[in-house]
């Protein structure tokens, strides 16, 4: 069978006062394009339907005309709740819905998601497992307890969970896993309320191993598999909803899978949406007018740092505000400020986090590997044990 993995639309979401409905319009449009273009058998929805407990009317009314559009031709859709969703709210409309082939899961539940595909006659088993919050697993952590411990009990809740929603698993279905988490080893974006607090409500990838063939996360909203047995992918959102995503490619996952097999990964990329980008003037106010003349990132939003000698005044400000409304910030930087700000940076960190810092700046937020932060340290060590060499 084929199946769809998309999640975090965050539908109500808007940037700094700026509606993204239209936006979010046309990524339902997208999607349920790329669903018949790719002829999906399944479709897995991983969390984080709204962006807040209370959304508005007309966000849920895009959900719901999503949710009628994506399965009008039988096509099966499950849903599960997220850290910004009220889960009753979720799967209130359970009953209206259920025989239209959508299963919303708004708590977690006992029994996996058992889904049949009429294009190949194969069952699907979909361990499926909301965002587990400490008041949903119905689990007291203490508040006095070591941050390890606290995690590790989490952790270990998450994986019995699992296991017990996979007990149902068989080599003649398609056996799939789907949660909204944050895995250990997973790139955060600014634009993610945290589950964790201070690392206690992470999940180890050793959680996850319950045999699933495919493990469908929501979340993290970068794209990115996660290391572990078998294969675990955040599939993101679908548009960038803070600066920390600027430069991010948008995408969904599409795969084929077999009972017992190997699933045959495709990332399809979106085109819907305004890009968020960072503009960093450093030629003051006609840099960024000769920008602006020249039509760069015409369709964007845009954070701009612009560097300045003299103060800048709110006619300068409200003159680029009328020339492009795509200017959400715009932050003057005045040289005694860059100072303070490299001095800052620089005091009181250690090496390696200097050089992550340094390698994200120069790659639009990538995180580097561990073995190439590694690398840079013994470059670094061998470099000083020959400056003491030639000093003796």
């Amino acid at each position: 069978m084929r199946i769809l993995h998309t999640g975090d639309w965050h539908f109500g979401k808007t940037l700094e006062g700026r509606s993204r409905l239209k936006e979010q319009e046309d990524f339902v449009d997208e999607l349920v394009r790329i669903a018949d273009d790719q002829r999906a058998d399944l479709i897995l929805m991983a969390g984080d339907v709204y962006d807040s407990v209370n959304p508005p009317a007309l966000a849920e009314q895009l959900f719901y005309e999503a949710c009628a559009r994506l399965t009008e031709n039988g096509r099966p859709l499950v849903v599960i709740s997220g850290n910004h969703d009220q889960p009753e709210r979720v799967s209130s409309v359970s009953p209206l819905v259920a025989r239209q082939g959508i299963t919303l899961v708004g708590l977690p539940v006992a029994e996996a998601v058992t889904v049949g595909v009429s294009r190949t006659g194969e069952i699907a088993k979909i361990a499926a497992l909301p965002y587990p919050s400490e008041a949903r697993l119905n689990e007291l952590l203490s508040a006095e307890g070591k941050e390890e411990e606290l995690r590790k009990a989490y952790s270990a809740r998450v994986g019995m969970l699992m296991k017990q929603l996979a007990g149902s698993f068989s080599p003649e279905t398609v056996n799939l896993a789907m949660s909204h988490i944050y895995v250990l080893g997973g790139v955060e974006c600014d634009s993610e309320r945290p589950i964790q607090v201070g690392g206690a409500y992470t999940v180890d990838p050793s959680a996850l191993s319950v045999g699933a063939q495919y493990t469908a996360l929501g979340h993290l909203h970068r794209p990115q598999a996660v290391k572990g047995d078998g294969m675990i992918r955040y599939s993101g959102s679908p548009l960038a909803y803070s600066f920390s995503e600027a430069g991010q490619a948008k995408s969904v996952m599409m795969m084929d899978i077999a009972p017992g097999g190997l699933p045959e990964l495709e990332e399809v990329y979106l085109s819907c949406g305004r890009p968020l980008v960072r503009w960093k003037a450093k030629g003051g106010l006609e840099e960024v007018y000769r920008w602006l003349d020249e039509g760069r990132d015409a369709e964007a939003y845009i954070d701009l740092e612009i560097s300045l000698s003299e103060s800048m005044s709110l006619g300068d400000i409200q003159r680029l505000r009328k020339s492009r409304d795509g200017f959400v910030h715009i932050r003057p930087i005045y040289p005694e400020m860059e100072r303070e700000e490299l001095q800052q940076e620089r005091s009181g960190l250690p090496v390696s986090e200097l050089f992550r810092r340094f390698y994200q700046r120069q790659t639009g937020g990538a995180e580097p590997e561990d073995e190439l932060v590694q690398l840079f340290l013994e470059l670094v060590a061998e470099d000083g044990r020959e400056k003491e060499a030639e000093a003796e």
